[in-house]
Protein backbone atom coordinates (compact mmCIF):
# COMPACT_ATOMS: atom_id res chain seq x y z
CA UNK A 1 0.00 0.00 0.00
CA UNK A 2 1.56 3.24 -1.25
CA UNK A 3 1.69 6.10 0.94
CA UNK A 4 -0.64 9.76 1.12
CA UNK A 5 0.50 13.50 0.87
CA UNK A 6 -1.22 15.76 2.17
CA UNK A 7 -0.43 19.20 1.17
CA UNK A 8 -1.35 21.92 3.31
CA UNK A 9 -1.37 25.45 2.52
CA UNK A 10 1.33 26.94 4.84
CA UNK A 11 3.76 25.55 7.14
CA UNK A 12 2.02 25.88 10.70
CA UNK A 13 -1.32 24.09 9.39
CA UNK A 14 1.34 20.98 8.80
CA UNK A 15 2.58 21.46 11.81
CA UNK A 16 -1.05 20.98 13.53
CA UNK A 17 -1.39 18.12 11.30
CA UNK A 18 1.42 16.46 12.28
CA UNK A 19 0.99 16.76 15.74
CA UNK A 20 -2.80 16.13 15.43
CA UNK A 21 -2.10 12.65 13.72
CA UNK A 22 1.25 11.98 15.55
CA UNK A 23 3.50 9.40 14.23
CA UNK A 24 5.75 12.01 12.18
CA UNK A 25 9.27 13.04 11.85
CA UNK A 26 10.50 15.91 10.19
CA UNK A 27 12.78 15.60 7.61
CA UNK A 28 13.82 18.96 6.30
CA UNK A 29 10.74 20.85 5.29
CA UNK A 30 8.89 17.95 5.18
CA UNK A 31 7.04 15.22 7.60
CA UNK A 32 6.77 11.23 7.28
CA UNK A 33 4.89 8.74 8.99
CA UNK A 34 4.06 4.96 8.24
CA UNK A 35 1.19 6.26 6.01
CA UNK A 36 1.56 9.37 5.14
CA UNK A 37 4.15 11.98 3.71
CA UNK A 38 3.18 15.88 4.57
CA UNK A 39 3.88 19.21 3.38
CA UNK A 40 3.13 22.62 2.51
CA UNK A 41 2.88 25.32 0.55
CA UNK A 42 3.79 28.96 1.49
CA UNK A 43 0.66 30.68 -0.20
CA UNK A 44 0.73 30.69 -3.66
CA UNK A 45 3.12 29.08 -5.59
CA UNK A 46 2.45 29.56 -8.85
CA UNK A 47 0.08 32.05 -11.35
CA UNK A 48 -1.10 32.09 -14.66
CA UNK A 49 0.32 33.16 -17.72
CA UNK A 50 0.01 33.65 -21.60
CA UNK A 51 1.83 31.07 -23.83
CA UNK A 52 4.68 33.20 -25.22
CA UNK A 53 3.19 32.20 -29.01
CA UNK A 54 0.19 34.64 -28.09
CA UNK A 55 1.97 37.33 -25.77
CA UNK A 56 1.75 40.50 -27.32
CA UNK A 57 4.84 42.27 -25.88
CA UNK A 58 4.80 45.40 -24.20
CA UNK A 59 5.86 48.01 -26.79
CA UNK A 60 2.76 46.95 -28.46
CA UNK A 61 -0.18 47.83 -26.33
CA UNK A 62 -2.33 49.32 -28.62
CA UNK A 63 -6.03 49.16 -29.13
CA UNK A 64 -5.34 47.19 -31.77
CA UNK A 65 -4.21 44.23 -30.15
CA UNK A 66 -7.55 44.20 -27.36
CA UNK A 67 -8.99 42.32 -26.19
CA UNK A 68 -6.40 39.65 -25.57
CA UNK A 69 -8.20 36.51 -24.81
CA UNK A 70 -6.01 33.74 -25.31
CA UNK A 71 -7.29 30.46 -25.79
CA UNK A 72 -5.37 28.93 -22.64
CA UNK A 73 -3.42 30.05 -19.69
CA UNK A 74 0.17 28.46 -18.54
CA UNK A 75 1.42 28.40 -15.70
CA UNK A 76 4.84 30.09 -14.19
CA UNK A 77 6.34 29.32 -10.51
CA UNK A 78 6.39 32.37 -8.37
CA UNK A 79 9.74 33.18 -8.10
CA UNK A 80 10.45 33.79 -4.53
CA UNK A 81 8.56 30.57 -3.17
CA UNK A 82 10.15 28.30 -6.30
CA UNK A 83 12.23 26.12 -3.68
CA UNK A 84 9.27 25.46 -2.08
CA UNK A 85 7.25 24.25 -5.42
CA UNK A 86 10.09 21.94 -6.49
CA UNK A 87 9.93 20.57 -3.10
CA UNK A 88 6.46 19.75 -3.32
CA UNK A 89 7.08 18.45 -7.13
CA UNK A 90 9.52 16.09 -5.60
CA UNK A 91 6.88 14.62 -3.03
CA UNK A 92 4.30 14.62 -5.89
CA UNK A 93 6.26 12.05 -8.18
CA UNK A 94 7.79 9.81 -5.51
CA UNK A 95 6.67 6.40 -6.52
CA UNK A 96 5.81 5.05 -3.05
CA UNK A 97 2.87 8.17 -3.13
CA UNK A 98 -0.41 6.65 -4.72
CA UNK A 99 -2.62 9.69 -3.01
CA UNK A 100 -2.81 13.58 -3.02
CA UNK A 101 -4.48 15.04 -0.26
CA UNK A 102 -5.45 18.37 -0.27
CA UNK A 103 -5.72 20.42 3.16
CA UNK A 104 -5.21 23.98 1.87
CA UNK A 105 -7.44 26.12 3.70
CA UNK A 106 -11.18 25.18 3.14
CA UNK A 107 -11.98 27.27 0.47
CA UNK A 108 -11.87 28.48 -2.99
CA UNK A 109 -8.24 29.77 -2.55
CA UNK A 110 -7.36 27.20 -1.00
CA UNK A 111 -8.73 24.72 -3.61
CA UNK A 112 -6.69 27.14 -6.27
CA UNK A 113 -3.53 26.47 -4.88
CA UNK A 114 -3.86 22.61 -4.68
CA UNK A 115 -5.09 22.61 -7.92
CA UNK A 116 -2.48 24.57 -9.74
CA UNK A 117 0.08 22.83 -8.11
CA UNK A 118 -1.32 19.39 -9.32
CA UNK A 119 -1.84 20.52 -12.85
CA UNK A 120 1.67 21.84 -12.74
CA UNK A 121 2.98 18.61 -11.65
CA UNK A 122 1.15 16.87 -14.65
CA UNK A 123 0.40 14.14 -11.95
CA UNK A 124 -1.93 11.18 -12.29
CA UNK A 125 -3.06 10.26 -8.21
CA UNK A 126 -5.68 10.09 -6.84
CA UNK A 127 -7.32 13.38 -5.09
CA UNK A 128 -8.68 13.52 -1.57
CA UNK A 129 -9.79 16.49 0.34
CA UNK A 130 -9.70 17.73 3.65
CA UNK A 131 -12.52 20.06 4.95
CA UNK A 132 -11.20 21.87 8.03
CA UNK A 133 -13.39 24.88 9.73
CA UNK A 134 -11.66 23.82 13.11
CA UNK A 135 -7.73 23.42 13.95
CA UNK A 136 -8.25 21.57 17.05
CA UNK A 137 -6.58 17.97 17.22
CA UNK A 138 -10.08 16.68 17.34
CA UNK A 139 -11.37 18.22 14.61
CA UNK A 140 -8.19 17.48 12.21
CA UNK A 141 -8.82 14.08 13.11
CA UNK A 142 -12.48 13.86 12.49
CA UNK A 143 -11.68 15.67 9.01
CA UNK A 144 -9.00 12.56 8.14
CA UNK A 145 -12.13 10.31 8.97
CA UNK A 146 -14.35 12.16 6.58
CA UNK A 147 -12.04 12.66 3.19
CA UNK A 148 -14.07 14.06 0.61
CA UNK A 149 -13.60 12.67 -2.77
CA UNK A 150 -12.47 14.74 -5.86
CA UNK A 151 -15.38 14.44 -7.61
CA UNK A 152 -17.34 16.79 -4.90
CA UNK A 153 -14.79 19.67 -4.99
CA UNK A 154 -14.62 19.81 -8.84
CA UNK A 155 -17.63 22.65 -9.13
CA UNK A 156 -15.26 24.73 -6.15
CA UNK A 157 -12.08 24.24 -8.36
CA UNK A 158 -13.58 25.23 -11.45
CA UNK A 159 -14.93 28.19 -9.83
CA UNK A 160 -11.74 29.05 -8.27
CA UNK A 161 -9.75 28.66 -11.85
CA UNK A 162 -12.38 30.99 -12.89
CA UNK A 163 -11.96 33.39 -10.98
CA UNK A 164 -8.56 33.99 -10.93
CA UNK A 165 -8.08 33.11 -15.12
CA UNK A 166 -11.26 35.97 -14.84
CA UNK A 167 -9.34 38.50 -12.57
CA UNK A 168 -6.36 38.21 -15.16
CA UNK A 169 -8.69 38.62 -18.16
CA UNK A 170 -10.07 42.41 -16.49
CA UNK A 171 -6.66 43.29 -15.31
CA UNK A 172 -4.67 42.73 -18.07
CA UNK A 173 -7.13 44.15 -21.00
CA UNK A 174 -7.96 47.08 -18.75
CA UNK A 175 -4.31 47.99 -17.98
CA UNK A 176 -3.70 47.40 -21.22
CA UNK A 177 -6.36 50.17 -22.58
CA UNK A 178 -5.75 52.81 -20.36
CA UNK A 179 -1.94 52.25 -20.74
CA UNK A 180 -2.61 52.82 -24.62
CA UNK A 181 -4.85 55.74 -24.12
CA UNK A 182 -2.90 57.47 -21.92
CA UNK A 183 0.27 56.94 -24.19
CA UNK A 184 -1.60 58.05 -27.18
CA UNK A 185 0.14 61.62 -27.22
CA UNK A 186 3.63 59.88 -26.66
CA UNK A 187 5.83 57.69 -24.90
CA UNK A 188 4.67 55.12 -22.61
CA UNK A 189 2.52 55.59 -19.41
CA UNK A 190 1.99 52.35 -17.84
CA UNK A 191 -1.93 52.83 -15.59
CA UNK A 192 -2.93 49.76 -13.54
CA UNK A 193 -6.47 48.29 -13.40
CA UNK A 194 -8.18 45.40 -11.41
CA UNK A 195 -11.28 44.19 -10.18
CA UNK A 196 -10.35 44.62 -6.88
CA UNK A 197 -7.70 47.41 -7.09
CA UNK A 198 -9.30 49.54 -9.42
CA UNK A 199 -13.08 49.90 -6.90
CA UNK A 200 -10.79 50.24 -4.11
CA UNK A 201 -8.67 53.11 -5.61
CA UNK A 202 -11.95 54.82 -6.52
CA UNK A 203 -13.50 54.29 -2.79
CA UNK A 204 -9.89 55.93 -1.61
CA UNK A 205 -10.39 58.44 -3.88
CA UNK A 206 -13.46 59.49 -3.76
CA UNK A 207 -13.08 59.51 0.32
CA UNK A 208 -10.28 62.26 -0.38
CA UNK A 209 -12.20 64.35 -1.99
CA UNK A 210 -14.76 64.32 0.24
CA UNK A 211 -12.13 65.44 2.68
CA UNK A 212 -10.55 68.02 0.91
CA UNK A 213 -13.68 69.94 0.28
CA UNK A 214 -15.34 69.20 3.17
CA UNK A 215 -17.12 72.33 4.78
CA UNK A 216 -17.88 71.98 8.85
CA UNK A 217 -21.75 73.36 9.33
CA UNK A 218 -23.24 73.59 12.64
CA UNK A 219 -26.25 71.33 13.95
CA UNK A 220 -27.69 70.81 17.46
CA UNK A 221 -29.28 67.36 19.11
CA UNK A 222 -31.39 67.36 21.86
CA UNK A 223 -30.90 64.49 24.42
CA UNK A 224 -32.99 63.80 27.84
CA UNK A 225 -32.67 62.05 30.58
CA UNK A 226 -36.33 60.47 31.45
CA UNK A 227 -38.23 59.26 34.63
CA UNK A 228 -40.00 55.92 34.82
CA UNK A 229 -40.94 53.17 37.15
CA UNK A 230 -38.03 51.52 36.73
CA UNK A 231 -35.94 54.15 37.08
CA UNK A 232 -34.18 56.69 34.88
CA UNK A 233 -33.16 56.29 31.39
CA UNK A 234 -31.43 58.24 28.98
CA UNK A 235 -33.11 59.47 25.43
CA UNK A 236 -32.48 61.45 22.30
CA UNK A 237 -35.31 63.07 19.79
CA UNK A 238 -35.24 62.28 16.85
CA UNK A 239 -37.31 63.50 13.81
CA UNK A 240 -40.19 60.55 12.86
CA UNK A 241 -41.11 62.11 9.42
CA UNK A 242 -37.01 62.47 8.53
CA UNK A 243 -35.95 61.90 4.79
CA UNK A 244 -32.98 62.77 2.73
CA UNK A 245 -34.39 63.81 0.02
CA UNK A 246 -31.77 65.82 -1.81
CA UNK A 247 -28.95 63.64 -0.73
CA UNK A 248 -27.52 65.53 1.33
CA UNK A 249 -24.69 62.65 3.37
CA UNK A 250 -25.03 64.93 6.44
CA UNK A 251 -28.55 64.71 6.92
CA UNK A 252 -29.47 62.71 9.94
CA UNK A 253 -33.17 62.28 11.64
CA UNK A 254 -31.30 63.57 14.89
CA UNK A 255 -29.50 66.10 13.97
CA UNK A 256 -31.15 69.73 13.82
CA UNK A 257 -29.96 72.69 11.58
CA UNK A 258 -31.51 75.63 12.91
CA UNK A 259 -30.91 76.38 16.28
CA UNK A 260 -34.50 78.33 17.42
CA UNK A 261 -36.04 74.88 16.61
CA UNK A 262 -34.13 72.98 18.53
CA UNK A 263 -34.56 75.67 21.35
CA UNK A 264 -38.04 75.28 21.24
CA UNK A 265 -38.38 71.55 21.14
CA UNK A 266 -36.14 71.50 24.03
CA UNK A 267 -38.63 73.79 26.18
CA UNK A 268 -41.50 71.75 25.35
CA UNK A 269 -39.55 68.95 26.46
CA UNK A 270 -39.04 70.13 30.04
CA UNK A 271 -43.32 70.17 30.54
CA UNK A 272 -43.47 66.71 29.12
CA UNK A 273 -44.01 64.53 32.52
CA UNK A 274 -41.24 62.47 33.59
CA UNK A 275 -38.30 64.89 31.77
CA UNK A 276 -34.82 65.98 33.73
CA UNK A 277 -32.95 67.71 30.47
Amino acid sequence: MGKALIIAEKPSVATDISKALGGFKKQDDFYESEHYVLSSAVGHLLQICVPDQYEVKRGKWTFAHLPMIPPHFDLKPIEKSEARLRLLLKLIKRPDVDTLINACDAGREGELIFRYIVQYSKAKKVIKRLWLQSMTPAAIREGFAALRDDTTMRPLADAAVCRSESDWLVGINGTRAMTAFNSKTGGFHLTTVGRVQTPTLAILVEREERIKYFVPRDYWEIHGTFKAKAGEYEGRWFDEKFSRADGDADLKPERLWDIARAQSIREKCFGSTGCNN
